[in-house]
């Protein structure tokens, strides 16, 4: 992974995009990432669905920027510590999924391996779309396909 920038402590755009500090980790900053998301959404998950699904479009804008300024900032694309885009995928993840901390792991565990899989489409967009559009789009698909896994063994367990 590329050096950590000094000014994610400085400058409040790369602070949000490395994830308040925590892509800052010297291993794993994207799970790390994924943990803080997962801190944060338990507050989020009080919100009724209209408001949580605005909360998501509104990270996934402001992710876009932040994450695309920060980028081109410290001139390194998709920089592993630039874990905005593990929150947005994780919140997504988890949206709408039962209570319980069961599902909490379950969907942690499932945005973590489509994130490092990155199995088509995930994969193609990681290649293909570039700028804070493209730091975005993969954890974003992740966080469907983890989504989608959550739901279906929802609907087959009953």
């Amino acid at each position: 992974m590329a050096t950590i920038p000094d000014s994610i402590w400085r400058n409040p755009v790369h602070f949000l995009a490395f994830g308040f500090g925590s892509g800052a980790v010297p291993k794993a900053p994207g799970t790390a990432g994924t943990l803080v998301a997962v801190a944060l959404y338990l507050p989020l998950s009080a919100l009724p669905v209209a408001v949580y699904a605005l909360v998501l479009l509104g990270s996934f804008g402001l992710g876009i920027w932040l994450c695309g300024k920060t980028a081109a900032d410290i001139k390194v694309h998709d920089h592993g510590g630039i874990v905005w885009d593990e929150f947005v995928g994780m919140w997504l993840t988890l949206f709408m999924v039962p209570e319980g901390w069961l599902w909490i792991v379950v969907g942690f565990c499932l945005f973590r391996i489509f994130d490092i899989l990155k199995p088509w489409p995930i994969r193609w967009a990681d290649k293909q779309v570039k700028g804070g559009l493209g730091i975005m789009l993969d954890d974003v698909l992740a966080g469907i396909m983890a989504a989608l896994c959550i739901q279906a063994a929802v609907v087959l367990i009953g």
